[in-house]
């Protein structure tokens, strides 16, 4: 008989009596592991009040012309919520101050601040038009799916920084399981036309600590994306990152988001583009600004 065969075969026999687990053993061990229902509970009259830093730099090369882009905001912002039950749960999203930075090229580095009093730049009307202002009114299930909303300022588009909560899975889940959400993102072909490029956002509960869940989300294109600058277009909406989200009193306490990709002939056979980015997202003082009811 060939030895590794039988090697094999001594080694099914012997490993109960090792005390080693079995692959039936394994399955159930796995089945055994705490399993954690993940879902919001707000509450009405309560203010989340989140800090949000996003910085960018892009680098182009076309045709032997090179160009970097650079973009600083930190903005407060919070979410008032209006109504609540156990099914469902409605809050109006505000910005309530923004600092912002912004330079193109070799152009000068414009800079504003919603609280220093001054005239905000023409590049940035849009933005102080906003402040203090609601921008949307949001009603999200338990489960974080969003059932309604009324776009006060603004789009809907979330240019890969995510909704504004997570739609969570049906059943609890363990530490290890995954879940996915579908997303769609538009990108303009180089004939012109408009072409929708469909994705996945791939979470998984990665560990739970003192009452707190650690998920990580990862954006997957499921539409082939063969050209480059289709691409080029859609990394920028890609989510991947860590969401940290206190599972005993039903809010998100942290979020970041990081983008490191270097694309090779989006325009044109010697053209390049990189892009770097983060969005970092964090509850203020660890707590709601009123009490919990």
């Amino acid at each position: 008989m060939n030895r590794l065969i039988v090697t094999a075969a001594i080694l099914t026999i012997c490993l109960p009596a090792l005390g080693l687990p079995a692959n039936g053993e394994d399955a159930k061990s796995k089945n055994d592991l705490p399993k954690y229902l993940l879902r919001y509970t707000l509450n009405v009259g309560e203010d989340l009040h989140y800090e949000v830093t996003h910085v960018a730099k892009t680098k182009t090369r076309i045709r032997g012309a090179e160009e970097i882009s650079q973009v600083h905001t930190i903005s407060q912002r919070h979410w008032a919520v209006k109504k609540a039950n156990n099914e469902e749960m409605t809050f109006d999203h505000v910005v309530d101050a923004v600092e912002m930075t912004q330079q193109q090229g070799d152009s000068k580095e414009i800079r504003w601040d919603s609280n220093s009093g001054e005239k905000p730049p023409a590049l940035f009307k849009r933005v102080s038009d906003q402040i203090g202002k609601t921008i949307s009114t949001i009603t999200i299930s338990a489960q974080g799916k969003e059932t309604g909303r009324e776009n006060n300022i603004g789009s809907k588009a979330s240019l890969g920084m995510g909704t504004l909560a997570v739609a969570f899975p049906k059943e609890p889940i363990a530490v290890g399981e995954s879940w996915s959400i579908p997303r769609e993102v538009k990108a303009r072909t180089d004939n012109g036309e408009i072409k929708v490029i469909k994705i996945r956002e791939l979470y998984t509960l990665e560990r739970v600590k003192t009452g707190v869940a650690t998920l990580s989300v990862r954006s997957q294109p499921l539409t082939p994306l063969n050209e480059e600058s289709i691409r080029a277009q859609v990394v920028q909406q890609m989510s991947n990152g860590e969401i940290r989200f206190d599972l005993d009193s039903g809010y998100m306490l942290s979020k970041q988001l990081d983008w490191d990709e270097t694309i090779v002939g989006f325009q044109g056979a010697n053209s390049l583009m990189e892009y770097r980015a983060r969005f970092n997202e964090k509850l203020v003082d660890g707590v709601p600004k009123t009490a919990r009811r």
